[in-house]
């Protein structure tokens, strides 16, 4: 399972992370997405803990919670969803005939 870890600073780091999580257990991953063209951070992350009970008890802490002056939102990570065509499922152009309006 990962932990999902949303409204995050943009200038919080990986260390950051695992010292707030390491409190509720052994932290084995932290990853922290950027921006494919600005490189910027995107201000979520997911955490990898060792265990499940640690995992479900860093979100019960940590769900709502202040910190780096951001309310934080935690959950369990959902599976990344396989992408679609990027006009999604409006199917080809036109349609519409010889009709001008």
């Amino acid at each position: 399972m990962s932990i999902y870890v949303g409204n995050l600073s943009y200038q919080v780091t990986e260390d950051d992370l695992k010292q707030a999580f390491a409190e509720y257990g052994k932290v084995s991953r932290v990853q922290l997405p950027t921006d494919r063209e600005t490189g910027r951070l995107r201000g979520f992350a997911f955490v990898e803990m060792e265990t499940e009970d640690q995992e479900t008890a860093a979100i019960e802490a940590l769900d709502g919670a202040e910190w780096m002056g951001r309310d934080l939102k935690v959950n369990k990570a959902k599976p990344r969803e396989p992408k679609s065509s990027p006009r999604g499922n409006w199917g080809g152009g036109g349609g519409r005939g010889d009709r001008r309006y």
